[in-house]
This record gives C-alpha cells, structure tokens and sequence, in this order.
C-alpha cells in the first residue's frame, strides 16, 4: 500500500519543489494504477470469491446484500476492450473502469457507481431475435 505525508518542516520551497522525481512518480502511478478484484470488492463490501485466474482476466464473484456481481480485472486495457467486444453479443449494461468491469443489474450498477467511479455502458445485445410464438 502507498502512503503518502506532507510535512511543513519549515522549508520556504513549495511543496512541488521539494518533492523528489521518484515520489513524485510513484503517487502519480498509485493514483492511476488499475485496482485488483480484491480492492473493488473491498470498496462494495464484499468478501469476494475469485472464480477464475487467466492471463487475461480475473474474476470474482460478490454476495451482498444489495445484490449479486461479478468483477472482472485485465491486465492490459486491450484485453478488456476484446472482454466487451465479446459481452455485446449478450447486451446489457456494465460499470467499467480502467481495466477493470462490474456486472450487475443495473440498479445496483448506479449505486456501486460512486464507491467504484467508472462509467457505466449499455451494450448492445446482437443475438437471434426471439422467434414467434406458437400460441
């Protein structure tokens, strides 16, 4: 985990002047490094249980009282990118971050939203259409 203080050890120099490359570097890498299942998890609540270990992905599946969802992380953006391409033939509506996606219902989806950040994206089903009734 990164921790990060600013102390006024009565230096005249601004904050930013004083502060190294390196620690620089790494707060900025911290900020916008992409979270684990485990991280999102803990941030809904939820004891995750991880369901698959790939190279590309991992997910975990989450119980909550609010409701049921999955979390899937990638290593690469590229390989979330392919996981949606992929979804959209099943439709449906997705919180998705930087490498990372929750699925759920959409209700819950909008109250993961704030805890989580993301957006949410609506896919667009590309499946059979359902054939006629025989009534």
């Amino acid at each position: 985990m990164l921790t990060v203080t600013a102390c006024g050890g009565g230096d005249d120099k601004p904050a930013a002047a004083r502060s190294s490359q390196t620690n620089v570097s790494a707060t900025v890498a911290g900020v916008v490094a992409p979270a684990k299942v485990e991280v999102i998890a803990g941030l809904t609540g939820c004891k995750v249980k991880i369901r698959t270990e790939a190279d590309q992905l991992r997910e975990g599946v989450c119980h909550t009282e609010e409701g049921d969802f999955l979390i899937t992380t990638f290593p690469a953006e590229k390989y979330k990118l392919t996981w949606l391409d992929s979804a959209a033939v099943y439709g449906g509506e997705y919180l998705v971050g930087t490498r990372w996606v929750v699925s759920a219902k959409p209700v819950l989806l909008e109250t993961l939203r704030p805890r989580l950040g993301g957006t949410i994206q609506e896919l667009r089903g590309t499946g059979p259409a359902p054939g006629p009734n025989a009534s």
